[in-house]
């Protein structure tokens, strides 16, 4: 992670959980890091946590299904720190909107999170890269189990997962363009089994509570996946991680 150091990395979905955890992993590994979230007073407080370390944080607010603040965003980091070097995709959102009678609005909101949002960041990190000059730049999609088949157990989220198969699909399409274009730039697609965070909290569950998810099941914590960004983006530059499964030990489904 060394040659990271001063080096800028932009991280969505930066307030709580996997986010803020990738967040303050990067800081501590002297990156320069924007947080974008839309609870910015939250990449504020952690900001000033993190005084001291051999990185910085920089919080910018932004909604990522609109596309002006996204776009609003990655110039603030033109215009401050040069450009992005690393993009963490993590924002993501989950709704159990069943296909038989789910709500068009809780549909749209995955897709506008999970695979829009997701890949207008992209475009915009890949342009503000090749600008640059930037060969050795790396994109990472925090993904998801479900991005690789559901299974029954999963309770019929098949939207929330067919969102994040299409995010398995980008990054391989991305890793494909790149090389085309003679590029350097590496692709990282890391998909979690069960983790404790916000997500369930916040997510319209039907047929269940957040509580019911994670009593009796075991989970991974926010930090193991930040753990595993790190790992990701610390392999030598003739090393990609195209694809990285995490579950957590005695997984049941």
């Amino acid at each position: 992670m060394e040659r990271w150091a001063g080096r800028v990395a932009l991280v969505t979905g930066a307030s709580s959980g996997i986010g803020a955890c990738i967040v303050e992993a990067l800081v501590k590994h002297g990156l320069k890091v924007v947080g974008l979230a839309r609870r910015i007073e939250r990449i504020k407080e952690a900001a000033n946590k993190l005084k001291g370390s051999q990185g910085e944080l920089h919080g910018v607010q932004c909604d990522i299904t609109n596309e002006k603040d996204i776009l609003a965003a990655f110039a603030w980091v033109k215009e401050h720190l040069g450009g992005v070097d690393i993009l963490i995709n993590n924002a993501g959102v989950l709704h159990q909107a069943f296909l038989s009678d789910g709500e068009t609005s809780q549909w749209r909101h995955m897709l506008d999170v999970n695979v829009v949002g997701l890949s207008i960041c992209t475009r915009e990190a890949v342009k503000s890269m090749k600008e640059r000059g930037v060969d050795d730049g790396h994109i990472v999609h925090i993904n998801s189990l479900a991005g690789h088949g559901l299974p029954n157990s999963f309770s019929r989220m098949y939207m929330y997962g067919a969102t994040k198969n299409a995010v398995t699909q980008l990054a391989e399409g991305l890793r494909r363009e790149l090389i085309q274009s003679n590029s350097n730039i590496r692709v990282s697609s890391i998909s979690p089994g069960l983790v404790r965070t916000e997500i369930m909290d916040v997510a319209h569950l039907q047929t269940f509570s957040s509580k019911d998810v994670f009593t009796g099941n075991p989970y991974m914590e926010a930090q193991d996946i930040a753990d595993a960004v790190v790992f990701v983006l610390g392999a030598p530059q003739r090393v990609q991680v195209k694809e990285m499964i995490l579950i957590p030990t005695g997984q049941k489904f």
